[in-house]
């Protein structure tokens, strides 16, 4: 069976054997039809349209869409329906790509590309949802995966030759490209552009006269001028029902012997040797190395040395290491003090010296100091066992017409309520869980509860009483949170006013340091990123000339930034190459990426497309 089409379907051009069509097709089968049931379309109709003489089936365009449907769902985080879905043009979409791969395999059919059977059955030999306790083919699991899926072997076979055609064509048509020389060294000098700036950070503190309180007529206007603010979403007011592992773990036995036994296995958590934290600057000789510890017995920083290889201080971090994690330089680092280096001294990529950032020392827990927290865990997974052995107790009560205030009483399952927002997770507890809020989300009026099994082990049955209605808040009731949005408003515009003065200032000649502390940046990259500032911060850096002054605002944060100083993309160094290299192959690819986009489309129009809008309109309704 063809792989479902994605926007996608501009893919890689063909590589090893596994990234195509095996995991295409099991893609497909594992993501694409799992959880859906793979039905033929129940309509008269077969066929949404055709490119060329080859025909687009009904079933093929509703599985794509039901696959899409299911991937978008799962970006959004909630369960789309089919209209829903169609809202966002996913429909055009997915007709796109039904339409690519229809005019790929007219183009095959055409020029008589095929594959041959030995090339198919080492294709299925290799699918691991095809292998048996032994790791190799199994004929059975073979057969009884196709079954599961509703897909005959022939169909599926049929429909393996096929992208494995496809990906014939696009390496045939997208292979060999290079992108030019002049293109990747633009996007490596833009890329590898560094900036070093300084920032003035403004809090309330440097204002000279401070924000006043509010009147009550203040906080009233601005209550009214911000209803929107202090308004209750329509929320879903929703029963349920739960038995929660926490709550009925601590009734659980514990054995002695077990948790002796889980500490025994986990001795490593509990036992920590003597660690170091430690930097490692490796060298291609042994004489470079030797030279490079003469420069730093000489008064040369280990930045320097670092700079020197064309490497910085994060490509070096080792982390925190213990003595084995070093090999044949444990010894000389774990005698070197903190701030010393040790070397050189052998390492796996070759002779390196090593800096002690920090010594870590050992720590021990004992079984007793551990028990607690391993007998919480036992417990707990005890709890879930129990749990799960009444899954199917609490189904055949809600089966039986059990409500949810019978579970309650007579499985003693907790009840409770919750204004449930849907697409919101909330503040309660239960809406903590993701198949909670999922379920939520969708349940409608007079719906049977049912069992849902949560993350942790835990069930919940829900019932949905009745939709809250959006409303605003009472001001009484609303007024500390009134209070504090136009007190928040009101210090964020005169942090603005304050920037816009001291921005003018320094345009006239004034120092920045002359107005506060500074935080100076002396080199960031346009990926890089300053603690607590947002994130539109560095890109308006790269956006300055020299000397340039801009005010940075964003939620809670108002700064003054002035550039100091734009560094060029290094020419030389490992990095240098490395992203370089990195650059080219992006750039071939999406190339290559073009082409192929360019030929199928080209394919399509040259065959002639049909499209039958009443029969996609009929798929449409016949999908929940």
């Amino acid at each position: 069976m063809a792989k479902t089409p994605t926007e996608d379907d501009k893919r890689r051009p063909r590589g090893k054997a596994q990234e195509t069509a095996v995991w295409i097709l099991m893609g497909m089968l594992i993501l694409g039809l799992g959880g859906f049931g793979v039905t033929s379309f129940s309509g008269g109709v077969k066929k949404i349209g055709s490119v060329g003489s080859t025909d687009i089936s009904t079933d093929d365009y509703a599985r794509a869409l039901r696959s899409q449907v299911s991937a978008l769902s799962q970006q959004i985080g909630k369960q789309l329906s089919m209209q829903e879905a169609l809202s966002f043009g996913i429909d055009k979409q997915v007709i796109q790509s039904v339409i690519n791969r229809a005019a790929l395999d007219n183009e095959a059919q055409r020029a008589g590309l095929s594959v041959g059977d030995d090339v198919v059955a080492a294709e299925i030999m290799k699918m691991d949802s095809f292998k048996g306790a032994s790791g190799t083919f199994d004929r059975e699991a073979y057969r009884m995966t196709l079954d599961r899926n509703r897909l005959s072997e022939a169909e599926f076979e049929t429909n393996l030759r096929r992208d494995i055609s496809r990906e014939l064509l696009q390496g045939a048509v997208g292979g060999g490209f290079a992108a030019p020389k002049p293109m990747t060294d633009t996007l490596y000098n833009w890329v590898a552009e560094r900036r070093g700036f300084s920032m003035l950070r403004l809090t309330e503190a440097d204002l000279a006269v401070p924000v006043a309180e509010p009147t009550d007529a203040e906080l009233k206007a601005h209550y009214d001028a911000h209803i929107d603010r202090f308004t209750k979403p329509e929320a879903k007011r929703i029963t349920y029902a739960a038995l929660l592992p926490d709550a009925i773990a601590k009734d659980q036995p514990v054995d002695e012997a077990a948790l002796k036994k889980l500490y025994d296995d986990r001795i490593a958590e509990f036992v920590v040797p003597e660690r170091r934290i430690v930097d490692r600057l490796v060298f291609p000789d042994q004489a470079s190395a030797e030279a490079a510890k003469a420069k730093l017995d000489a008064g040369t920083t280990f930045e320097a040395l670092v700079a020197e290889r064309g490497l910085t201080l994060d490509a070096i971090d080792q982390g925190d290491v213990s003595k084995a994690d070093l090999g044949a330089a444990g010894d000389a680092v774990f005698a070197t003090s903190e701030g010393g280096v040790a070397g050189p001294v052998d390492s796996d990529l070759g002779p390196a010296l090593y800096r002690v950032n920090g010594v870590l020392a050992a720590e021990e827990t004992s079984f007793d100091a551990a028990r607690e927290t391993l007998a919480t865990e036992l417990q707990t997974d005890a709890a879930r066992k129990v749990i799960s052995d009444r899954v199917e107790e609490i189904d055949d009560l809600l089966a039986g017409g059990a409500t949810l205030e019978d579970l309650s009483k007579e499985a003693g399952l907790a009840l409770a309520t919750v204004d449930h927002v849907p697409g919101q997770q909330g503040d309660s507890a239960i809406e903590g869980y993701q198949a909670f809020r999922t379920a939520a989300d969708a349940v409608q009026q007079d719906d049977f509860p049912e069992a849902i099994v949560l993350d942790d082990g835990g069930l919940v049955a829900l019932r949905l009483d009745e939709v809250v209605p959006s409303a605003p808040i009472p001001f009484d009731e609303a007024k500390d949170k009134v209070a504090e949005d136009w007190r928040k408003e009101a210090v964020a515009k005169a942090l603005a006013a304050r920037a816009a003065e001291i921005k003018a200032a320094l345009e006239g000649g004034a120092k920045i340091g002359s107005f506060g502390i500074v935080d100076v940046t002396p080199e960031t990259a346009r990926t890089g990123t300053v603690a607590g500032a947002p994130d539109t911060l560095v890109p308006d850096v790269f956006k300055l000339a020299e000397g340039a002054v801009e005010v940075v605002s964003g939620e809670g944060f108002t700064a003054v930034v002035q550039l100091d100083k734009i560094m060029p993309a290094a020419t030389e160094g490992e990095d240098a190459t490395a992203l370089k290299a990195s650059l080219e192959a992006q750039a071939g690819q999406a190339i290559s990426q073009d082409a192929f986009a360019a030929y199928t489309a080209a394919l399509a129009a040259e065959a002639g497309i049909t499209l039958d809008q009443a029969a996609i309109n009929a798929v449409h309704t016949s999908l929940p």
